[in-house]
């Protein structure tokens, strides 16, 4: 299992939203995802959350509401695996590059999809895309 971190601006209505351009392994350098990792033997998907992003971004976070996968099951990550999203705001720290990754970006809603997300991610983006939309409205 893999978990993800959708770093919006505010977990509710959200308006920004964090890419992070990763360096590695180089068949995915380049490419733009969600921040986030593998679960650890005996971990907890929510624990795996928070050291994930702390070791990628060097930030503490507050979690929101997971973003469930169509088929209830998590994300399609090729080859083999499923990941969990959630919605998450950094409550502690300056999100920084640390570890796998050499750029972050944050995109201001309807730009979203300005960057070249790698193609597990592109559905889960636009999951996030038309629940940000739908929130907007008055």
């Amino acid at each position: 299992m893999v978990v993800g971190g959708a770093v919006v601006d505010d977990l509710a209505r959200p308006t920004v939203l964090l890419a992070a351009r990763r360096t590695e392994p180089p068949h995915l350098a380049g490419g733009w995802e969600l921040p986030g990792g593998k679960v650890d033997p005996g971990e907890e998907p929510l624990q795996a959350l928070h050291r994930e992003l702390h070791e990628e971004l060097g930030v503490k976070i507050e979690v929101g509401e997971e973003l469930v996968a169509p088929n209830g099951l998590g994300w399609d990550l090729p080859p083999s695996h499923r990941m969990r999203v959630w919605l998450v705001r950094v409550t502690e720290g300056e999100s920084a590059p640390i570890e796998a990754h050499d750029e972050l970006r944050h995109l201001p809603l309807g730009r979203w999809g300005e960057v070249n997300w790698l193609p597990a991610d592109m559905p889960i983006v636009a999951a996030l895309t038309a629940l940000a939309e739908e929130r907007q409205a008055p």
